[in-house]
């Protein structure tokens, strides 16, 4: 049998682990599924004949190495920067490997001896990145086969609570990573060009730049920049495009109210807060307010961001419960950003019946014979439940179907790896329509930001 490793069996594994089993038979595959608790890789594995869990500590450099050496093909579920050592021991050892993660520097360093040794090291085909370098390429390189110049381009994905579970004023809930969610959009001025202009959007200004979306059947979202646009001239080969623009999807609103944290100092995530432990959630709140010897913390905080009391923004406030004096943070050495995730995860976090959405949406702008033209293309996934959410298969699959075609010497492209090529993003996208992933396109009038092409922007 061919042995496959997982190394990490976390929340964005359950659909991997299942496709996998369920093509164990067809494909004679074996499965190990290596992770720090060996009690969640055998809870995936449900005691299937072709597959074992084992314990694996990625500091273990020992237990690592015999675990890959084991193994024909190495999948890291891992978080993103403990990618390297599990890559290096793949390139010593001579075996293939895959990731849902960014190329980091690092493991781009790795690319001249991959490519010697005949290996493949495909990264970025998760969700975003993967779906969407995916979805795009095959769209932009239609474009181009036909003789079309590429003008625009905008790409925008969001993890969201599916319609049938929002039921709270902010129309969303964590679907995945809280921490990225509180993090989001620091380090960095968000980076992108429109109309040939290059544009920057700083950390606090980040949540009231906004733009307006429709998808059908599901109406209206806000989109908000990505850190850096930019980087995706090289990979998508659209160093002459006038527009590029890539962004994060909420509902309406949610962006408006988030930036009240930001504004606060709440998603600050370098310094630590004293007996953060036995902070209330109130005492939390106060911390980023002024002295005053008579006002309340509630007046205060109305005061500095200028909420009226009939605002909506109050409600989504008091919905968090941010204002009790009895619930107390409960972690030591809180930074700021910790805190704030402890308070919204006892609001945010999933019910037991609750189903995320994923929704991802693409423009294309481009040229053809004298006449410009534009294509948009949308897809919108419900998950099943709580265990095989949308956001786990769109993660998952893609990473356990291009491991297959690795395997089966259907990928054949060595070296450190994204999948923009036709090879790859041919043969993934058909098979994942069969699991809902499905992108509807529509021909519509090109508009740009600057159809007349007057000296603005």
């Amino acid at each position: 049998m061919r042995n496959i490793l997982i190394i990490g069996a976390g929340r964005s594994a359950t659909s991997l682990i299942r496709y996998l089993l369920d093509k164990s038979e067809e494909e004679n595959l074996f499965i190990t599924i290596g992770d720090i608790s060996v009690q969640s890789a055998k809870k995936l594995i449900q005691n299937h004949p072709n597959a074992k869990g084992i314990l694996l500590d990625v500091f273990n450099d020992a237990q690592r190495k015999e675990a890959v050496k084991n193994s024909d093909i190495v999948i890291s579920m891992l978080p993103a920067r403990y990618h390297i050592e599990v890559a290096k021991d793949c390139l010593e050892l001579g075996k293939n490997m895959v990731t849902a993660s960014y190329v980091s520097k690092e493991m781009q360093a790795l690319n001249p001896k991959a490519e010697a040794k005949g290996l493949i090291f495909m990264n970025e085909i998760g969700l975003d990145p993967g779906v969407d370098h995916m979805s795009a390429m095959q769209i932009i390189d239609r474009i181009r086969a036909k003789g079309g110049k590429m003008l625009l381009f905008e790409s925008f994905c969001g993890g969201l609570i599916a319609p049938e579970s929002d039921d709270n004023l902010w129309n969303y809930k964590f679907t995945w990573n809280p921490r990225n969610v509180v993090l989001a959009g620091q380090g960095g001025a968000a980076e992108f060009i429109q109309e040939g202009k290059y544009k920057y959007i700083p950390y606090h200004r980040l949540f009231r730049r906004t733009e307006f979306i429709n998808i059908e059947g599901y109406g209206k979202f806000e989109v908000l920049a990505n850190r850096n646009s930019l980087q995706y001239q090289s990979v998508y080969g659209l160093e002459d495009i006038l527009t590029l623009y890539r962004g994060t999807i909420r509902r309406v609103g949610f962006s408006k109210a988030w930036n009240m944290f930001v504004q606060l100092g709440m998603t600050d995530d370098t310094y630590t807060i004293p007996d953060s432990e036995n902070l209330t959630y109130r005492d939390f709140v106060n911390l980023f307010l002024a002295y005053s010897p008579t006002d309340s913390v509630e007046l205060k905080l109305r005061y500095a961001l200028k909420i009226d009391q009939d605002d909506l923004m109050w409600e989504k406030l008091e919905e968090l419960d941010i204002f009790n004096d009895k619930k107390t943070i409960g972690i030591k050495n809180a930074t700021p950003a910790m805190a704030l995730q402890k308070i919204l995860e006892e609001k945010w976090t999933l019910s037991e019946d609750d189903k995320d959405m994923i929704v991802m949406y693409h423009k294309f702008g481009y040229e053809l014979n004298g006449e410009k033209h534009q294509i948009d293309s949308h897809m919108t996934l419900i998950g099943e439940d709580q265990t095989h959410t949308a956001m786990a298969k769109t993660v998952g699959l893609p990473v356990a179907i291009a491991a297959i075609k690795i395997l089966n010497g259907e990928i054949t492209t060595p070296g450190v790896q994204r999948p923009i090529a036709k090879e790859v993003y041919e043969p993934i996208l058909k098979e994942l329509e069969d699991h809902g992933v499905i992108f509807k396109e529509e021909e519509v009038k090109y508009l740009g930001y600057n159809p007349e092409n007057l000296h603005l922007g």
